[in-house]
């Protein structure tokens, strides 16, 4: 087998492309990002259900008929990659090559074809899965669980920081060749798993991450069954009661109606009914307050640690509005002025509010290009279907609310009510407000901006000119100003220096 350093994290675009080839138990995939920055774009994503660990319980060896589909695929993805002009290319393995009989043969097989591979121990996974979460959820604070096809990974983490994790034979392909016949049967075997990689922890009243492609199907299962108005999967939350539910249900249900539910590859249909009963002992087990679903993992933690801690640090739904109002929009950085012009209005508003505001105002303009018909429509679907992280659904609903109003649009889409109360759906309309009052103002250049104050003073929404810009203070601005203070229950007032 052979070692190789993490690649170091681009400093700028020109340097290329990055990929990740991840060879999992279950899956065999290739992504490549467009760059190393905070929030990298993926610009290729292909897997293939190989199997590899799938008879591993049994026979300790890979699946000889998965490892010739696992190497087709994967002289596929080199040549991909190079043709892509990847500028890094790494490729790591994990649990069912690690515990295989077979294993080093097979990492022989990839070098000869110029794929050398990393084989990740147990605890490095766990670390890995730990950072892919803090990648796209940089304030979590509880456990996160990966679950693959050869193994289960727990790892703490908090204060952005992933502490010792611990790895157990316990994926989803070696449930399912377990003679665990209950529950029971299986939380014992889980206890003793657990007891034997030295795991101490047992987190109560705290989030707990799922990571994985069975448990992100699970939770697809979930929303499907609950009706869930905004089919995105990252942070989607579930009642930690719900994981005995899905048990019941999944024994239930016909599995070409859980087919036909969307997002579920029917190769992930066999191995749900694992996913679920182990979720339900890790629940018993843990007693996690909330359990939250990462679309990020092992692949985008490799890319987090890579990184320096400055840009680790960065709020990665910042960086990623800030790319998208510069790609689309007409004046740069005028995002982050409007965002300070409008913020006196909004001091009292709780801290999350305060970043997603300034994302909307980041994305003021993402809706300039299309046709004025359809502007409102535009900023909404870039608010709530957009590639975001750090984001749950309610935030969307109020990044999408702000966008819509401030691009035009009449009342509340049907999705923002089905998402939101009534206070915080007023809230987002008023940021829109602003934002509306603020573009129409300036016309989009930062002098007028930066030379006037909004602010409520008593029973008036008071916008200050420099007198100079009074001229600007037209028909289109007065109404949008009167809006804005009617959305407050306010009086409109203008005033000049």
């Amino acid at each position: 087998m052979t070692s190789i350093p993490f690649f170091r994290a681009a400093t700028s675009r020109a340097q290329g492309p990055v990929g990740i080839i991840d060879i999992g138990s279950n899956s065999v995939r290739l992504v490549i990002y467009e760059g190393a920055n905070r929030m990298p774009s993926i610009l290729f994503n292909e897997k293939i259900m190989a199997g590899l660990g799938r008879g591993l319980a049994k026979s300790g060896a890979l699946d000889p008929q998965a490892v010739e589909r696992a190497l087709v695929a994967l002289a596929r993805f080199k040549r991909l990659a190079e043709d892509m002009g990847a500028a890094s290319l790494r490729t790591v393995a994990t649990a069912a090559v690690r515990d295989a009989s077979n294993g080093k043969d097979f990492i022989a097989r990839l070098s000869a074809i110029g794929l050398p591979v990393e084989l990740l121990p147990g605890h490095e996974e766990a670390a890995l899965a730990g950072h892919g979460v803090l990648a796209a959820i940089p304030d979590a604070d509880g456990l996160v669980g990966d679950l693959g096809g050869g193994s289960l990974e727990l790892a703490p983490v908090a204060d952005g920081e992933v502490g010792e994790g611990v790895s157990i034979p316990f994926g989803v392909l070696r449930i399912a060749a377990m003679k665990a016949h209950t529950a029971r049967d299986l939380e014992r075997a889980v206890v003793a798993a657990l007891i034997k990689a030295g795991w101490t922890g047992a987190p109560v009243d705290r989030p707990f991450y799922l990571v994985g492609g069975s448990w992100r199907a699970l939770a697809r299962l979930h929303m499907a069954l609950s009706s869930f108005p905004l089919p995105i999967i990252h942070q989607y939350q579930i009642d930690p009661g719900e994981a005995v539910r899905l048990v019941r249900s999944l024994s239930q249900l016909d599995p070409k109606r859980v087919k036909n539910v969307g997002g579920i590859s029917s190769s992930r249909v066999p191995a749900l009914p694992h996913a679920a009963q182990l979720l339900a002992v890790l629940v018993r087990l843990l007693k996690p307050s909330v359990l939250i679903v990462s679309a990020y993992g092992l692949r985008e933690g490799l890319l987090h640690r890579s990184l320096p801690a400055d840009v680790r640090a960065q709020d990665p739904l910042i960086c990623a509005a800030r790319e998208e109002g510069v790609r689309q929009g007409r004046f740069p950085e005028h995002g982050d002025l409007l965002d300070r012009w409008i913020a006196p209005l909004f001091h009292a508003a709780p801290a999350d509010h305060a970043r997603l505001r300034h994302a909307a105002c980041l994305l003021a303009d993402v809706g300039w290009r299309a046709h004025p018909e359809f502007r409102a429509e535009r900023g909404f679907e870039t608010a709530i279907h957009g590639h975001w992280v750090a984001i749950d659904a309610a935030g969307r609903g109020m990044l999408g609310q702000s966008l819509f109003t401030h691009f035009g649009g009449e009342g509340v889409p049907h999705i923002v009510s089905d998402l939101l109360d009534d206070e915080t759906i007023a809230a987002a309309r008023r940021w829109g407000l602003a934002m509306r009052l603020g573009q129409r103002l300036s016309g989009g250049v930062a002098g007028p901006l930066e030379s006037s104050k909004l602010t409520i003073d008593g029973a008036t929404l008071r916008l200050e000119l420099a007198g100079g810009d009074v001229a600007l203070y037209g028909e289109a601005v007065e109404r949008r100003h009167r809006l804005l203070a009617e959305s407050f229950g306010l009086k409109p007032t203008l005033t000049s220096n």
